[in-house]
């Protein structure tokens, strides 16, 4: 492999419906970062089905470039087409880097198209930086620079690792979404447009879509709240969740939860905050009853105001709190609400 022929940092920009995911537009922000320190471009590979209309939104928040794969078997996501289209346009096109999206769609599609075009791929990214590797210089073995530093939490999360690949390319990694920023969208603005279509065919390796069921969700997505009123298992109970809904309500909030009140059945996995559930980064985090394990700190550490109530005046949270409160947080949490009101009131 002839490393030098690979070039550019390129972003597969996800769309379901013919809606951009958030996940596919902050990609595209750090992959403006990452290709400014390597003197690149951006490119956000666009895969779907009438689908080139939506190039106008990536240029805006971003991409130098858009290569569109448009073809009536890509209506839909499945494995194999969007594996083929993946793969096809990268060893046409040859990136140095390769960002997909850590979600449903990103954690099957990644590993394949890695594994198809053989390079490695960093799961569950929580930073990515160009430098050299090793960090640091080893006797006898050369440092190789700029180079793909890929950084996520291992071994359950106590640990975090930073991860190379500098034998192959390109360098992929998937990244968890609402982990980097999205860049300030630019109106008007224009990329290259490129359509590719490598031709598909068929086999029986795709899957057949007889239906497709869409539910329907009132809830708000709490990777969208300006407040986080979120209760972990110190609440005890989900009839005590009560008083944090109330909480939620006086504050214009939304209720969230940890992993263990998700585990023990209380709340329903859509609204768990730490690195097995959503990243959030909200104006105002409550941490109620949450002891602050690294995993949920994860999820959470960059919420711009974060307030905990926790009756352990030794629990990891208050490293990372603005403010903390030690107590018990049946009569606290109440307290909170009423007092709220009242300010509400007097207004």
């Amino acid at each position: 492999m002839n490393l030098e022929e690979y070039k550019g940092v390129f972003v597969f920009a996800q769309q379901v419906d013919n809606v951009v995911s958030g996940i596919a537009l902050e990609l595209i922000g750090k992959g403006k970062d990452l290709a400014k320190d390597l003197g690149t471009e951006v490119t956000a590979v666009l895969v779907g089905y009438e689908v080139k209309a939506l190039a106008d939104e990536l240029a805006a928040f971003g991409a130098d470039k858009v290569i569109v794969v448009d073809d009536p078997e890509l209506k839909e996501y499945r494995t194999e087409p969007y594996a083929h289209a993946l793969a096809s346009v990268i060893e046409k096109y040859k990136p140095e880097i390769f960002l997909v999206g850590a979600t449903a769609i990103g954690r099957d599609l990644g590993p394949r198209v890695s594994a198809r075009i053989h390079t490695g791929l960093t799961a569950d990214c929580t930073q990515l930086d160009i430098g050299d590797f090793p960090l640091n210089p080893i006797p006898g073995q050369e440092q190789k620079h700029n180079q793909l530093l890929m950084t996520r939490p291992a071994f359950g999360g106590n640990t975090i690792a930073t991860i190379a690949c500098p034998n192959f390319r390109p360098q992929m990694a998937t990244v968890r979404p609402g982990v980097m920023q999205k860049a300030p969208k630019v109106e008007g603005a224009k990329a290259v447009v490129e359509e590719f279509n490598p031709g598909f065919a068929p086999n029986n390796k795709y899957v057949e879509i007889m239906e497709v069921v869409k539910s329907v969700v009132d809830a708000v997505d709490i990777m969208d709240a300006k407040i986080l009123v979120s209760g972990g298992r110190g609440v005890c109970s989900p009839e005590n969740f009560k008083i944090l809904q109330d909480l939620a309500d006086a504050v214009g909030g939304t209720v969230s939860c940890s992993r263990a009140v998700v585990d023990a059945g209380w709340k329903p996995k859509d609204l768990q905050v730490g690195q097995t559930g959503k990243t959030v980064r909200p104006n105002v985090y409550f941490a109620i009853g949450i002891s602050g394990a690294i995993q949920h700190l994860a999820g959470m550490e960059e919420s711009d105001l974060i307030i905990a109530i926790n009756k352990d005046d030794t629990a990891p949270i208050f490293d990372v709190a603005d403010y903390g409160i030690v107590g018990d947080l049946n009569k606290i949490v109440p307290a909170l609400t009423e007092k709220i009101k009242e300010a509400k009131a007097a207004k």
